[in-house]
């Protein structure tokens, strides 16, 4: 049972919490050994001012969560991206742990309607406001931590944070592959990547351009209706191959 935190009395009770907090410890990849702690992970501090057996909130388990997803996803990232300079993963790291980015998992997770909220915060949109959604959600991962540790906090990041991660890092590559793949190649002591115009085909109204990229020893062509979605095209190609293999590296030794 949570420190501080007044659990109902009877099997009544403990069958509420068990049917009610199903569908929710799906979406999170994790089933809580003490529901009480899930409870009290979704209790708003005007719940608790307006209810005198609800003794506690999720304040205190917001701040143990903010800490936990913040070495989490660290961990993660300092294991799975080698090639990453520091930078790179703090950059990461913050938008993952952003209260925009928390709000966002809060509603994609039905948080609002698990919530427990006093009625004025009710009332007026606290269900959908997304400070509550992403404290909510830092409670979460606190109230895991608390209940299974490490090992429940990282099933809850596998399965909700790092689909976001992977998402984040795709739109961040297809964006900008050329100034990724330059930091990618002079981070690994390389020089900075070659781009050269190998073939032009096509009638002058309707031309074909084929570019060849040079980075990290090796050569990728790329072909578009212009020179600078092909230098694009082989940076992308580049890119991928090249973290494909360092990660398949990584996981080897």
């Amino acid at each position: 049972m949570a420190k501080g935190y007044k659990m109902a009395d009877g099997l009544t009770d403990f069958y509420r919490m068990k049917n009610c907090y199903r569908k929710l410890e799906q979406a999170i990849g994790y089933r809580f050994k003490r529901k009480a702690l899930l409870e009290l992970a979704l209790t708003h501090p005007t719940f608790r001012y307006e209810n005198t057996a609800a003794i506690d909130d999720n304040q205190r388990l917001e701040y143990l969560g903010d800490a936990v997803l913040s070495l989490v996803s660290a961990e993660h990232l300092f294991k799975n991206k080698p090639d990453a300079r520091e930078g790179d993963m703090s950059k990461l790291r913050s938008r993952l742990t952003e209260d925009r980015k928390l709000a966002q998992i809060g509603a994609a997770l039905g948080l609002g309607t698990y919530l427990r909220l006093g009625r004025g915060e009710e009332k007026n949109g606290g269900a959908r406001r997304a400070s509550n959604l992403a404290d909510a959600v830092e409670a979460l991962i606190g109230a895991a931590w608390i209940d299974g540790g490490a090992r429940a906090a990282n099933k809850i990041f596998k399965k909700v944070f790092l689909p976001e991660l992977d998402g984040m890092e795709t739109v961040s590559a297809r964006s900008n592959p050329k100034g990724i793949l330059q930091e990618y190649a002079q981070s690994n002591g390389f020089g900075i990547p070659a781009y050269r115009t190998v073939a032009t085909d096509g009638p002058e109204h309707d031309r074909v351009f084929t570019l060849r990229v040079e980075a990290c020893g090796k050569t990728w062509e790329a072909t578009a209706g212009s020179k600078r979605e092909a230098e694009r095209l082989a940076a992308l190609q580049a890119l991928e191959e090249l973290q494909h293999q360092s990660q398949e590296k990584h996981q080897q030794s």
